[in-house]
């Protein structure tokens, strides 16, 4: 069973570093400006026996600004489905009224909570503990979620009576992982609060509100995903600063752990230039790819938007050709819930593996059909193939000249084993090599 743990606290009290160093990863944005962490961020560890999902959430904050009010919903929603809380200060602030609004949240919630209190690097310093007393709390635990000390200490009480781990629980090996890419403001948000059925991610009509990449596992129908949603990807020359830098990179950095790449576009406002970056991004990466043209239901009964669509998805998407595309709605849910039925089928596709005989039947039917053309007096021979990895289907071809193979050629084969074999709707990869 997985028990889950949510951390949460005043802004830039070091939250997602105690995340970070909890889940041993660079998941969550670390910086010194306020607020860096918006959604809440998931990671499963173990720790002993227990198998736990850690939340990490952005700062609660007073403030009547209409997104910090988001932040503090995404916040509560946090403490709702967590079995235990991890309250956190900052010692060298002291104690802040923040704080006191905190823990009077938490008394409230009748969740177990643990105050830790941060930036605490050893014994020396723990007379700043003496302030949070005043919250008449029986312990405090000092830490220092940059250094490690304290951590140790605090995680065994908050284990301390949480059931163990089943032995029978699924690897996140068996985790359909799906990253959610495209332009700031075309709906990545959105769309996964749709397929998730209720209001899972912060969504705001500003640009630019997913900063981080956001982990959500969930299942249906046996089946295990992790969506990755991610914050917008904008041109190089566009970004300026340097939070939005970091967003940009880990947005990338999300397509080297995932399996599909949904690439979000916005049909009211066409393609454009960074669409078909994004989309080569992940097609270099060999991932599956679905194109998720969201907002359909603004160009539906607009032929000469369509028309021109088309148009923009055969010359500007036509190295994707093998990608499924959707018309979707995330406001209106409409052909949203065909995302996940296209997303098993891809990955189907994606983690096929087929025997050699069929491989090599096929190649020769492709080379009847076609043989590979002459090169001046050298005679070019294909002699057999061999699958040689999954994901993305990945083959060997044994030739008498793999340097004779022309890129038109190798484009022809690349799309024959496609219809052949039945990948058409993933990329494959040919290794050439001599006999």
């Amino acid at each position: 069973m997985t028990s889950f743990i949510a951390i949460v606290g005043r802004p830039n009290v070091g939250k997602s570093t105690l995340f970070n160093r909890l889940s041993r990863s660079k998941h969550a944005l670390v910086d010194d400006q306020p607020g860096v962490t918006r959604d809440r961020l998931y990671a499963t560890v173990r720790w002993e026996d227990h198998l736990l999902t850690i939340i990490d959430t952005g700062g609660f904050d007073e403030s009547d600004e209409p997104l910090l009010e988001g932040v503090r919903g995404q916040v509560m929603k946090a403490i709702e489905e967590a079995d235990r809380v991890i309250f956190m200060a900052d010692g060298r602030d002291g104690l802040m009224p923040g704080d006191r609004e905190m823990a009077d949240l938490l008394r409230r919630s009748n969740k177990k909570f643990f105050l830790a209190v941060n930036k605490i690097d050893g014994p020396e310093q723990e007379r700043l503990l003496a302030d949070f007393y005043a919250l008449g709390l029986e312990k405090v635990y000092p830490v220092s979620a940059a250094h490690g000390y304290g951590v140790g200490p605090l995680m065994e009480e908050v284990v301390a009576d949480l059931p163990p781990a089943a032995p029978e629980e699924k690897d996140a090996e068996d985790r359909i992982r799906v990253a959610i890419l495209g332009k700031p403001n075309v709906g990545k948000s959105s769309l996964v609060n749709r397929i998730l059925g209720f209001e899972r991610l912060l969504v705001s009509e500003l640009p630019g509100t997913t900063r981080d990449s956001v982990d959500i596992l969930f299942t249906l129908a046996e089946r295990t995903y992790v969506l990755i949603d991610t914050a917008g990807i904008r041109r190089k020359t566009r970004v300026k600063e340097k939070i939005e830098k970091f967003s940009m990179i880990k947005a990338l950095r999300t397509l080297d752990r995932c399996h599909i790449a949904v690439i979000v576009l916005d049909a009211s406002e066409g393609l454009a230039e960074q669409d078909a970056r994004i989309c080569g991004y992940a097609f270099e990466r060999g991932r599956g790819v679905i194109l998720a043209v969201n907002k359909w239901d603004l160009v539906k009964r607009d032929p000469e938007k369509q028309r021109n669509l088309e148009k923009a998805f055969h010359l500007d998407l036509g190295f994707v050709s093998f990608a499924p595309r959707l018309n979707v709605s995330a406001r209106t849910g409409e052909r949203v819930n065909k995302l996940l039925e296209m997303i098993d089928h891809v990955y189907t596709q994606l983690s096929q593996r087929l025997s050699t005989p069929v491989v090599n039947k096929a190649l020769e039917e492709i080379v009847r059909r076609k043989p590979p053309p002459r090169t001046g007096r050298a005679h070019l021979k294909l002699f057999y193939a061999a699958q040689t990895g999954v994901r993305p289907p990945t083959f060997a071809i044994f030739a008498s000249r793999p340097d004779l193979i022309h890129f038109s050629y190798h484009r022809y084969l690349i799309n024959q084993f496609r219809e052949r074999l039945g990948l058409e709707k993933v990329p494959i990869k040919l290794i050439f090599k001599k006999k």
